[in-house]
């Protein structure tokens, strides 16, 4: 994670600056600031084509019960695409055009999934994992591995005279 920051406070700005000189001396500073420009504007329009479209779709699984992660995840990726277009430059435009792309949505998603699973379960020494059960009239939804072990708890309220046995 830390690479990851220094990569986005450090390395950017720096490939943003290294493309700049390149696109201006290649095409002009007016011209360099136009494209800049145009960049924002075409992020402003998909940004709101693309965002509406998702609300819409989330909106509707809603109304059908079903819990909308896979179109709030787009929905995410898509605000960041917006942002990075709206920010100044080559790179962070090129990353968000990218963005707007489904397959790429899918493939970030993938990754980051994968990184969160990683840090989530990697850190605990003895392999740990914690699952809850739901009890909701008599209903009992259970997550079972090899490795489980269970046990049973009971929720002391704040009663002082519970606290103390």
């Amino acid at each position: 994670m830390g690479l990851l920051l220094l990569f986005i406070f450090i390395a950017v700005p720096v490939i943003e600056i290294a493309l700049f000189i390149q696109v201006g001396g290649a095409i002009g500073l007016l011209s360099t600031l136009a494209v800049v420009v145009v960049t924002a504007v075409i992020g402003t329009y998909l940004l709101r084509q693309q965002g509406l479209n998702i609300v819409m779709k989330v909106q509707a699984e809603m109304a059908q019960g079903q819990m909308p992660v896979k179109n709030l995840i787009h929905g995410a990726f898509i605000v960041v695409a917006g942002l990075l277009l709206l920010t100044p430059g080559f790179f962070t435009d090129f990353i968000g055009f990218s963005l707007f792309i489904p397959q790429v949505r899918l493939a970030a998603a993938a990754l980051i999934g994968r990184q969160f699973k990683q840090s989530r379960y990697g850190k605990t020494s003895a392999g740990f994992e914690f699952h809850s059960t739901t009890y909701s009239h008599n209903q009992t939804t259970n997550y079972s591995s090899e490795d489980e072990i269970e046990g049973e708890f009971h929720v002391i309220e704040d009663d002082p005279k519970q606290i103390d046995k």
